[in-house]
Parts: C-alpha cells; sequence; structure tokens
C-alpha cells in the first residue's frame, strides 16, 4: 500500500466516524427533545385528569392500553404514526397519574408529591450524566434487564394476592432501580450507536421515568402511613 492508499484510506475513516458521530448526536438530540414535549404532554393531561377528578381506568385497562399504545408505537416507530402513537402512550398514562396524584394529596400529602417528582428528576439526571461520561461499557446491563424484568413480573403478580405491604415497598424499591438501570443502558447505546430510533429511545426513558415516580410515590406513601 502506498502513500496516497493510507491517506486515502485515513480521510475515508475519518468522514465516516463523523457522519458516526453526527448522527449519534441527532438521536440524542432528538431523544431528549421528544422526552421532553412527551413528560410535557404527559403532566398536562395528568393535571387535567386530577383537577377533574376523573377515575382511575384500572389494573386491567391501564396494563391492554399500555401494552396496546406501546406495541403499536414500535411498530411504529419508522414512520410518522410512530410519533402520533407515543403521545397516545404518554397522554394515556398521564391520564392514569392523575387519579393516583389526587389519592397522594389526600390530608395534605401534596409534600409527597413534590419529593417523589425531586426524586425522579434526581434519578434521572444522575443515570444519564453517569452513562454519557463513563467509559465503562454497560451492556452487561441487559441481561441483568432481562433478569429484572421476569422477578418483578412475578413479584407484582404474587402481590395482587398477597397484598403484603413490606412487598409492595421491594417491589417499589426493585422497580426504581431496574428503571434506572434502563435509563443508563439506553443512554450508553444511544452514544455507541446502537440505538438509532429516537422513538423507541424515548419511550424507554419516559417508562423508566413514569416508573420512578409511581414506585417513589408508593415507598414514600407507605412510609408515611
Amino acid at each position: 500500500m502506498n502513500f496516497e492508499d493510507t491517506m486515502r484510506n485515513i480521510n475515508t475513516y475519518q468522514t465516516q466516524s463523523g457522519a458516526s458521530a453526527l448522527q449519534t448526536n441527532k438521536v440524542l438530540r432528538n431523544t431528549y427533545f421528544l422526552l421532553g414535549l412527551t413528560l410535557a404532554w404527559s403532566a398536562l393531561i395528568a393535571g387535567v385528569a386530577a383537577v377533574m377528578a376523573l377515575p382511575h381506568p384500572g389494573f386491567l385497562i391501564t396494563i391492554v392500553g399500555f401494552y396496546g399504545l406501546l406495541y403499536l408505537t414500535e411498530k411504529n416507530r419508522n414512520s410518522g404514526l410512530g410519533l402520533l402513537f407515543v403521545f397516545m402512550l404518554t397522554g394515556f398514562m398521564g391520564y392514569t397519574l392523575g387519579p393516583i396524584i389526587n389519592y397522594a394529596t389526600v390530608g395534605g400529602g401534596s409534600e409527597i408529591v413534590m419529593t417523589a417528582l425531586g426524586g425522579t428528576a434526581l434519578a434521572f439526571f444522575v443515570t444519564s450524566a453517569y452513562a454519557l461520561t463513563t467509559k465503562r461499557d454497560l451492556s452487561f446491563l441487559a441481561g441483568m434487564l432481562m433478569t429484572g424484568f421476569v422477578v418483578l413480573i412475578v413479584a407484582v403478580i404474587a402481590n395482587i394476592f398477597l397484598q403484603m405491604p413490606a412487598l409492595t415497598l421491594a417491589i417499589s424499591a426493585m422497580f426504581i432501580l431496574f428503571s434506572s438501570a434502563a435509563i443508563m443502558f439506553t443512554t450508553q447505546q444511544i452514544v455507541n450507536g446502537g440505538e438509532t430510533n429516537y422513538i423507541s429511545a424515548t419511550v424507554t426513558l419516559y417508562v423508566s421515568i413514569y416508573n420512578i415516580f409511581i414506585s417513589l410515590l408508593n415507598m414514600l406513601g407507605i412510609m408515611d402511613d
């Protein structure tokens, strides 16, 4: 290989690296922008549901609505319909928050909601910052997330029948750890180019933030009781 070929290969590599970095930055920027919009939209719907004292849709409708809209979002993530279903999903989840917030604020419990909001924001910023700055490979979290998901499903189903406050507290703590790991894993996947679809990334981060907030409300409510 002569000098000209070597320089040509170097220039090609630099061009490809630059394009890859631009693509990564674009996915990260679009993800955070869409995440901010969906969080604001969800908060608006939650506020309206709380003010109007709308009833909670119930466990079954919540599960069917969530997974149905999640499926439609992922199925259409590469088209404009994906954005529509993202806002339908986050709006629906915001609606489910309204009655929960009303219940949590009964008897002057607004401090619990504000504490949960602050804790959720802190958890998101800390985990995101760590994933963005660390040089450690977090791909090992993929297996842990899969195992954790199965454990959480089993624990939630068991607690439907057992209704044990201690188990509820443990499940909430596990959800916080699981969701924090999901935020770190997804964020680093975006940075490393493993996640190239900002709609999928947004949904993962949104659901993680939602779970952390609900889990903190549960934990603070149980300890307050």
